[in-house]
């Protein structure tokens, strides 16, 4: 049986805890938490020098990796790493204690230390450690050897480690957007299938926009996004192998085509077509290629989700005269109105937990993100914008990327499209560094790469 790149580094994260007698003896009373019931956490002061190199290339990719685990957990808004200049000296080797008044007289709470080794393979080993400094007690530790070329991985797989010891849930740092990549004129925009690692880094085109592509779509179970292009003007669906390549076409589809979204088992796509002017939700099989449809009204059904354990579908509808949100079966049945505020609501996606859907609102000429229970209750919007749209969760449910439009000048300047991120709490907005104007984001799972 094959394994993934995350389940060896688990391997080699046990062997360094069995073999290493590092963790050996780890106390189970570290009670080092972010609480997040808080509707503002406070960030944690959290101290992450260079990891310790056994050479001088060693050493540079220390500091580079400490260098993404900090910004990773900065962004996150949980956690404040502290100017490396207030530190009163390095820490030292794994094997040793650290001096924890050191840390503690910098107001220091958590401290991560770690070194790299380089290996005769021409790969690195890199070690680190987590300690709660005013308990003085180690909380978590891995060991993880790879290609130097990974070393970006290795961080980010570190800064989950640290964020879900500290939180208690899952990280969303090893993970990757996929989007649509924009340029030129308002009128001859070009637009590219575009990835890259959730903080920017590792940017690549897909495609090499000559098509139209729209909607892309992660897989939550292999490395693979379905979208929307156009092919002699006709929209097609395709399925996109992001590691090999390769693509396929799902089905040519008359008339028009919506935002396709892979089910929670990866088994099967959901999608809207028009057809003899109705707009329906339909069930594709991935396996058989059999068409079910799951919405029969003469209205606009479009951008169906489904929730994590497959049993319902959210979806946008104008059946009841305006734009809301719905919620029916996985089978199409008991199709139940959820939206009842202010105003229009539309690209609903519901949460990789299952607990709240994310969703655009438009009223009174603004666009919202926003999110609310599957039933329909605690709406909160999260952000505001001239434009605003098209919400995607990162995997542990915790943070939301969507995107926002400036308006145009008379001449038909500017309107250019940026990725930005926000946490459940309203106040971690962050915008995305991209090369081009960028749209229709879509998280990726915790990478299996």
């Amino acid at each position: 049986m094959t394994t993934t790149w995350r389940e060896r580094a688990v391997a080699g994260a046990a062997a360094f805890l069995m073999l290493a007698g590092l963790l050996a003896a780890l106390p189970a009373a570290a009670q080092l938490k972010v609480d997040l019931t808080q509707p503002h956490p406070t960030p944690l002061p959290i101290a992450v020098p260079d990891l310790i190199g056994s050479d001088a290339a060693a050493q540079r990719f220390g500091t580079d990796i400490a260098g993404v685990i900090a910004a990773d957990l900065e962004r996150s808004g949980l956690f404040r790493p502290l100017d490396k200049k207030a530190f009163i000296a390095p820490p030292g080797p794994l094997s040793v204690r650290p001096t924890f008044n050191n840390w503690r007289v910098i107001d220091a709470q958590a401290l991560v230390v770690g070194e790299v080794a380089a290996e005769p393979n021409g790969q690195i080993r890199t070690s680190f450690r987590l300690w709660d400094v005013f308990a003085e007690q180690s909380m978590t530790g891995l060991s993880l050897t790879a290609s130097s070329a990974n070393w970006r991985r290795v961080a980010h797989i570190i800064a989950d480690a640290i964020y879900k010891r500290i939180t208690g849930e899952e990280g969303y740092f090893d993970t990757r957007i996929v989007y649509i990549s924009e340029n030129g004129p308002a009128d001859k925009r070009i637009k590219r299938l575009s990835i890259m690692d959730q903080d920017g880094a590792n940017h690549r085109d897909l495609t090499d926009g000559k098509t139209l592509v729209l909607t892309p779509r992660f897989s939550p179970t292999t490395q693979e996004i379905t979208y929307l292009a156009y092919f002699n003007d006709s929209p097609r669906v395709y399925l996109f192998n992001i590691d090999s390549g390769e693509q396929e076409v799902l089905g040519d589809f008359p008339g028009m085509t919506f935002a396709p979204r892979f089910s929670p088992d990866g088994n099967k796509v959901v999608m809207s077509l028009a057809r003899r002017g109705d707009t329906d939700i339909y069930l594709m099989d991935l396996r058989t290629r059999q068409v079910a449809q799951l919405t029969r009204n003469p209205s606009i059904d479009t951008s169906p989700s489904f929730s994590p354990d497959g049993r319902q579908v959210t979806f946008e509808s104008d059946r009841g005269g305006a734009q809301q949100i719905y919620v029916m079966g996985a089978d199409g049945s008991s199709p139940q109105r959820i939206s009842f505020g202010t105003g229009r609501y539309g690209t609903p996606v519901w949460s990789p937990r299952g607990d709240l859907i994310a969703f655009t609102k438009i009223d009174r000429g603004l666009f919202y993100i926003g999110i609310m229970r599957p039933d329909g209750t605690g709406e909160r919007l999260l952000t505001q914008g001239f434009h605003a749209e098209g919400p995607t969760w990162a995997p542990n449910g915790r943070v939301l990327m969507y995107f926002k439009s400036e308006p145009s000048d008379d001449r038909g300047r500017g309107g250019g499209s940026s990725l930005y991120s926000i946490d459940l709490t309203g106040f971690n907005e962050r915008k995305i560094a991209t090369p081009r104007d960028g749209s229709d984001p879509a998280w990726s799972p915790l990478s299996q790469r």
